[in-house]
Formats: structure tokens, C-alpha cells, sequence
């Protein structure tokens, strides 16, 4: 489930990141390395603070390339910590941070370990849980973000904003995704988070699957007309002032 608009990034020129080096913060299973790695000759690095997602990231990537759905450039993996990021100030030319925040005690910190280590000029993306679709779950579910390395805060867009901002960084771009998803989580909250046995519940698992997978034009449509409204994450676009 890809979060970050990579089009958006290029703009007019398809070719706009290659060679770029690109940094993933929080890679989880990989997606934005995956579809990082895929323009010509990028250095794609991704990190997570957990070793198994690291492997997870290694075996998709693996897969991609056997595939031959890579731009021939140069993969990193590595299990590190966003306030300590093991990289040069003003390394990168592009950096993701995709529903990492949330997760963050001292994300005032985080953010500014990032910002060090992206090129004047250059972008961050960054991606939260959006503050009202979050906010329903945490009221229908305390076990949603009570759990280890949970959700520790809900953003609102502009204190978000703010934060990243006073990092030392310039809004260009917002937008919100994934709005098929709010209510499969929140259908989650109502009938327990953990619970794996209900049929309503994997049925709508399902859709999101074949969604993912599929990419019908359906619900391409619906998911486009109801970001707006009900998207589950919003997405900050930013550039590092010079």
C-alpha cells in the first residue's frame, strides 16, 4: 500500500529521481523501498528499527529485482533509530517518512535528525494517521493504539505542519489516502482489533487486497472521491530550506 505520491515528486520530468539517494525512515515491509528502487540508478536505503521488517524488506526487494522491475541502481538495508540516524548531514536528495511519527516520543527530535541528514533543496515526505479517522478509532478501541510501540499521539494537520516546519522545512504539497481503509479499521475497533475470526471483517480484508493488487478502476474512483472526506492518512510534501 503504497502512501507517498511518487508522481508528484517528478512532476512533468518521469525522470526527475534518478540517481537520486533516497532514504526510507520506518520501511516496515518495504512498500516506498520497493517503488523507491524501482527509478533508474536511485541509491534506495531502507531503515527500521525492527530486524525482522529489515529481512521482510530484503525478500520483497530480492523478488522485485528477479522480476526485473528495478532501475539497475544500489539497495541498502539497515536497522536503525530515527534519532540517530548512521548517515551525513545533507546526504540524501529525497526522504520518506511514512506513519512513523505517531510512533515517536520525541518526535521534535526525530524530525530534526532527519532534516540533517536531506540535501538543501531537496524533499521530505511525511505521512500520519489523519486526526479525525484516528481519533474514532482510539474512541472505539483502546487496544487500536494501546499496544507496545503503538500510537502515542493524534496530529492535527496544523500543528503537524508546525512541527515540521520549524524543523526548518517549507510546505509544497498535501494531500490525504487511503479513505477504503477508514472503515475497515474502524469495523476493526468496533468488533476487537485483535480478533482474526470475523467474517465481515476478512471479507472487507479481502476487497482491500484485491484492491491493492488489482487496482480496479472502481475503486480507484471511489477511493479518489472519498480521500477528502474520509482518507485515512494525510501526506505532507516539504522541501529543506537552503
Amino acid at each position: 500500500m503504497i502512501t507517498v505520491d511518487f508522481n508528484r515528486l517528478c512532476g512533468s520530468d518521469s525522470n526527475r529521481l534518478a540517481s537520486y539517494r533516497i532514504l526510507d525512515i520506518g520501511c516496515g515491509t518495504g512498500r516506498h523501498t520497493c517503488a523507491a528502487f524501482r527509478f533508474s540508478k536511485v541509491v534506495a536505503i531502507g531503515i527500521d528499527i525492527k530486524f525482522e521488517d529489515v529481512l521482510e524488506v530484503k525478500k520483497r526487494l530480492i523478488f522485485q529485482k528477479n522480476l526485473g522491475e528495478n532501475g539497475k541502481g544500489v539497495l541498502g538495508l539497515s536497522v536503525a533509530d530515527m534519532l540517530n540516524l548512521p548517515f551525513e548531514d545533507n546526504f540524501f536528495d529525497l526522504v520518506v517518512c511514512s506513519e512513523v511519527l505517531e510512533h515517536i516520543h520525541d518526535h521534535k527530535a526525530a524530525v530534526s535528525e532527519t532534516v540533517r541528514v536531506l540535501k538543501p533543496g531537496k524533499d521530505l515526505v511525511v505521512s500520519v494517521p489523519r486526526y479525525l479517522p484516528e481519533r474514532i478509532c482510539w474512541a472505539l478501541s483502546e487496544n487500536y493504539h494501546n499496544v507496545a510501540n503503538g500510537h502515542i499521539r493524534i496530529y492535527k494537520k496544523k500543528d503537524l505542519i508546525d512541527l515540521l516546519e520549524k524543523g526548518g522545512l517549507k510546505r509544497w504539497g498535501v494531500h490525504f489516502a487511503h479513505s477504503l481503509h477508514t472503515p475497515y479499521w474502524w469495523l476493526k475497533c468496533i468488533v476487537g482489533s485483535a480478533r482474526e475470526d470475523c467474517r465481515l471483517v476478512n471479507l472487507y480484508h479481502n476487497l482491500l487486497v484485491w484492491d491493492i493488487m488489482k487496482k480496479p478502476w472502481i475503486t480507484r474512483f471511489l477511493e479518489n472521491l472519498l480521500n477528502p472526506v474520509l482518507g485515512k492518512s494525510i501526506v505532507i510534501y516539504l522541501r529543506k530550506e537552503k
